[in-house]
């Protein structure tokens, strides 16, 4: 995938449409089990086996939520992203698509 998430969140399961409008994220989960279904489809932007530097990710989940640090943040506590001390992203986790 490029580094722009075209039409990543533009047809979002059921459970999350209340999160979601516009292909963009409205609001966050409380509930972790919706939260992790929403971080599964955001982690889908991040190909596999490729490594991403944190401008580079930054400006892919701009792309989806104004609050991107704490995407970034999730993505990472949920193991869907995984990081280097100097800021190399990868994705570790989430539903092969």
């Amino acid at each position: 995938m490029d580094d722009t998430p075209d039409g990543l969140l533009a047809d979002p399961p059921v459970q999350l449409q209340a999160f979601v409008r516009d292909g963009r994220i409205t609001a966050m989960p409380a509930k972790r089990p919706r939260r992790r279904l929403l971080l599964d489809q955001v982690a889908q932007a991040f190909e596999p086996g490729r490594r991403y530097p944190e401008p580079v990710v930054d400006e892919i989940l701009k792309a989806v939520f104004d609050d991107h640090c704490t995407l970034r943040r999730y993505l990472v506590d949920e193991s869907f992203l995984s990081r280097t001390a100097d800021g190399i992203y990868w994705r570790s986790g989430g539903t092969a698509s």
